[in-house]
């Protein structure tokens, strides 16, 4: 419950704050440390050793989260034990959004860390732990932050950054509290974290069950007939317009980019009834040939993948209407010309682990795995009937109606957290205590 009836306010260098907050500076209230440097260090059986990506993806830390494992000596351990307590930021990042990000260590065991992070250490017990998790990601100390670590190729912050960062603090059974409420907030969001990936397993269980015709839905029997890939599709042209020649704001052309594939779009579909942020070409030189346009139904697969899980990645372009729409950088476009796969299934067909697999094994490269035409034309398919195809696609469009409804409702917890913590971290807004 919120209450602002009583407060009073006073003025500090960050505007006005409640009259019983404090106002200080992180190196008032820490003793900051770099990390070990990782040639000092050998990899192996030891102490658990906390790097930098422990502390980008978490805002608390245990040990039981931390894989990586280091030897060294009994005076590095003692340099860089870190304790319950302390708070890891991020020293150095390519973007401006992962600098300076912070993680609270919330464990008795043993651990260390690594180069790229910097430790503080309180000097006192003014900051409640569980507060630690939410007091450094409010937008006035993030851009703090942001703004000391800025560079010229990279944001690098250090430790005198650090110690001149602002930041104003509630009493400490407010702190509590405000622990407390976000607290719940974020049991809110991890329990439905796990709601998804329950739900995205139970969807993997569908299509390796349906698409292989060893789980059969009610009402269907009829053999499945097998198809050679060069029989059913044939290629369209793409264009390797790089990200240079593309904008999500401007441009009348939309085109398909391999990224957008692996990270970007959610689901095994690009509908364009629904989908937002799909680029669009600025490159005034690129001329797009009409009988390259997509059509309803086209699949798109990223043709290379900087990673063994991604390779074959694919979506089917739905809802296009009087949009003109063309494949782009490492993308290999498929139309079905034979009308043996229907439109909706063709997406789970091509997205199958049967499918993904067969490429996963065909693909080239070390760093960067590719597909080719060749590989896609060695495949081989046994489909059943048409009406039973859309059936099955009924049933996994199901399941992901289901997850893309948990996915939104996680969103928008995400975002009430996000303006709880602006309110409750500015003393802007005050819980009763």
């Amino acid at each position: 419950m919120m209450n602002n009836n009583n407060t009073t306010y006073k003025d500090s260098p960050l505007g006005k704050i409640p009259s019983d907050w404090e106002f200080n500076t992180l190196g008032h209230l820490f003793e900051f440390k770099n990390g070990i440097n990782a040639s000092k260090a050998s990899y192996g059986d030891g102490v658990k050793f906390i790097n930098v990506m422990e502390v980008i993806y978490h805002n608390c830390i245990t040990a039981e989260m931390i894989p990586g494992n280091v030897k060294i000596s009994d005076k590095q351990l003692n340099d860089f034990l870190i304790k319950r307590g302390d708070v890891l930021f991020n020293r150095t990042s390519e973007t401006t959004e992962e600098i300076g990000l912070a993680a609270v260590y919330l464990d008795d065991e043993d651990v260390v860390f690594g180069g790229f992070v910097i430790r503080g250490t309180p000097k006192d017990n003014s900051l409640n732990d569980h507060f630690k998790k939410y007091c450094f990601h409010t937008d006035f100390v993030r851009n703090q932050i942001i703004k000391g670590g800025q560079g010229a190729v990279r944001s690098n912050i250090g430790q005198g950054d650090l110690e001149k960062v602002k930041i104003i603090l509630p009493p400490l059974p407010e702190q509590k509290a405000i622990a407390h409420v976000l607290g719940l907030m974020d049991s809110a969001i991890s329990t439905n974290n796990q709601l998804i990936a329950k739900k995205e397993l139970q969807k993997k269980w569908l299509m390796q069950n349906l698409l292989t015709g060893k789980k059969r839905l009610k009402g269907y029997s009829e053999e499945w007939n097998e198809y050679k890939f060069k029989d059913c599709f044939h290629f369209i042209k793409s264009y390797s317009i790089s990200r240079d020649g593309l904008s999500r704001e401007q441009g009348k052309q939309y085109c398909i980019h391999y990224g957008d594939i692996h990270a970007y779009y959610d689901t095994d579909f690009i509908d364009f009834k629904n989908q937002s942020g799909i680029p669009k070409i600025i490159d005034n030189k690129v001329y797009v040939r009409p009988d390259d346009y997509l059509q309803d139904g086209d699949i798109i697969i990223a043709d290379a993948s900087e990673d063994y899980e991604g390779v074959g990645e694919a979506v089917e372009v739905i809802n296009i209407q009087d949009k003109i729409v063309v494949g782009g950088l490492h993308t290999i476009v498929l139309r079905d010309f034979s009308g043996v796969a229907s439109s909706l299934f063709r997406a789970y067909l091509f997205n199958s682990e049967r499918v993904r697999n067969e490429l996963r094994k065909k693909a080239t490269g070390t760093s960067v795995y590719s597909v080719t035409k060749t590989t896609l034309e060695s495949l081989v398919f046994k489909l059943p009937p048409l009406n039973e195809q859309s059936s099955i696609a009924m049933a996994l469009q199901a399941a992901d109606k289901e997850i893309q409804l948990l996915k939104a409702k996680t969103e928008k917890l995400r975002e009430q957290k996000k303006g709880l913590m602006q309110v409750l971290l500015t003393g802007k807004k005050r819980l009763l205590i």
